[in-house]
């Protein structure tokens, strides 16, 4: 299988999709119908590809699957791809979302569905080709197209609000990534490549690396996000479609933290370090001012937005103590975040497509009707709590384990957070789920249907398999961690 170029094909199908569905033609009602389809099984193949990676995916360090083809070889530019452990498995939880989404919008989108089935197959093109990436050029161009369909979506199929919330989003991310831009030039002309794997072996001066830093965290830190640029998150998620939803807090959200791992760590350690403290009190922050703001959130969208800036302050976090256990507890918290948070916006997208409204107020004992969905609901909660057993409980107790190490201060201020986030969550599932019965609309509302059922089975699988067996994913990135945390502990060493 390493022969295959597998990874260009992962990233080219979805185009090759959407390039098929601009040929769609024929009466309204049939073109819907064949548009869904093409990019519903267009993304189940690439699902299937990603899951044919993992299996085949060997248990050795370094980059495996590699292409490479010259584009502009008198600057060193090249369209080079290639995955480590770390990066595989955010391909296949990209590849595991998109055809989610398609599902959660199959009937919720009811206007331009063509075009937007077309942007969500270049989204996954873009993801999957940002996780791809082994030219720090190119890994440039898909981190910065991502912004593109995202914008559009936003923009079109968004709330009332959506124009200010598409340009926030847009604008906030992409001023950070200009200084990510004038970085990257200035490490390609130093070191003389854009070849990450070189890049990663390539000794930066150390006032070199004090000024790339901020440049890197500039754009990293509002992709992420963490406080205080995060403040385009709750508007974007807010206005976003279901869909729209999960894909930010899923995938672009991780983004960011896979720029920390990628670049800022291995590429600026003496950096890294000397910055490390100012990123622990911004995560501390993070966890413990978004935590009380989502407390006081009316918005059920704005809640689950807030709660992800907080479980993000993990991941920064664990990143940052240089500890085995703190960058596998930040991945996996990240992998846990993009299954946990994608499932509670789908869930707030079944009570806005029945009731059109995501104010708390305008629910409760919704258990009375909808008991089935009140038990996944359930899952997903006590799942963004922490609850042992599901995937939110390994990487927090990872990451307080490695906070600890550092610091027991910091360990104890990190710890808050888990508390004030099963007081928000478990408060908002007491007021949507239990209670009287008060609202008149809510007594003909229905429970979940088959597609919905479909929707949610295999995240909640993905849930418990990662909170019960971690291993099966941990063992994929381990070494490539170890290696990481060995190299940057030599070099700050000497």
């Amino acid at each position: 299988m390493s022969s295959w170029p597998i990874l260009s094909l992962m990233i080219f199908i979805p185009i090759f999709g959407a390039f098929f569905i601009s040929l769609i033609d024929g009466d309204e009602k049939t073109v819907v119908k064949n548009t869904k389809m093409v990019a519903l099984w267009t993304s189940l193949v690439v699902f299937i590809l990603s899951l044919f990676l993992w299996l085949n995916f060997p248990q050795s360090n370094g980059f495996h699957f590699l292409e490479e083809v010259k584009l502009f070889s008198a600057i060193g530019v090249s369209y080079r791809l290639g995955l480590d452990g770390i990066s595989m498995l955010f391909v296949v939880l990209s590849a595991f979302l998109v055809p989610i989404c398609l599902l959660a919008s199959w009937k919720s989108i009811k206007i331009r569905v063509k075009e937007y089935m077309i942007l969500f197959l270049l989204l996954e093109t873009l993801m999957i080709g940002t996780f791809c990436a082994l030219d720090l050029l190119l890994f440039y161009i898909f981190f910065e197209a991502l912004l593109i369909p995202m914008f559009l979506i936003i923009g079109i199929w968004g709330g009332p609000r959506r124009i200010y919330a598409a340009f926030k989003f847009f604008l906030y991310t992409l001023a950070g990534s200009v200084l990510f831009l004038i970085a990257i030039i200035v490490m390609g002309y130093t070191s003389g490549t854009f070849d990450i794997r070189e890049l990663l072996e390539y000794k930066f001066p150390y006032y070199l690396q004090l000024l790339l830093w901020p440049a890197l965290f500039a754009s990293f830190a509002v992709k992420t996000p963490m406080w205080p640029f995060h403040t385009w998150l709750p508007d974007a998620h807010v206005e976003a479609p279901t869909a729209g939803s999960v894909i930010l807090a899923g995938v672009l959200l991780k983004v960011g933290g896979y720029g920390f791992i990628r670049f800022s760590i291995p590429m600026l350690p003496e950096a890294s370090e000397y910055y490390a403290p100012l990123v622990f009190i911004l995560g501390v922050i993070a966890i413990i001012y978004a935590s009380l703001v989502a407390l006081m959130q009316k918005d059920m969208k704005k809640l689950i937005a807030y709660s992800s800036v907080a479980h993000m302050g993990y991941v920064t976090i664990g990143l940052f103590t240089f500890k085995q256990e703190g960058i596998d507890g930040a991945i996996i918290q990240m992998l846990s975040h993009g299954l946990v948070s994608a499932a509670l916006f789908l869930c707030i997208g079944v009570l806005y497509d029945r009731m059109h409204t995501r104010m708390i107020s305008d629910y409760g004992g919704i258990v009375s009707n909808m008991p089935k969905f009140a038990l996944i609901f359930m899952v997903f909660t006590l799942a963004s709590v922490g609850l042992p057993g599901t995937s939110g409980f390994v990487g927090e107790v990872l990451v307080l384990i490695a906070a600890y190490k550092v610091n027991g201060y910091l360990a104890f201020t990190t710890g808050i957070g888990m508390i004030l986030g099963a007081a928000y969550m478990l408060w908002l599932y007491k007021r949507v789920v239990f209670g009287k019965l008060e609202n008149a609309n809510l007594k003909d509302i229905n429970d979940l249907d088959k597609r919905e059922y479909v929707i949610f089975i295999p995240i909640i699988v993905g849930v418990f398999w990662l909170g019960i067996y971690p291993e099966s994913f941990s063992i994929e990135f381990r070494e490539s961690v170890s290696i990481l945390v060995n190299n940057i502990n030599a070099r700050l060493v000497n």
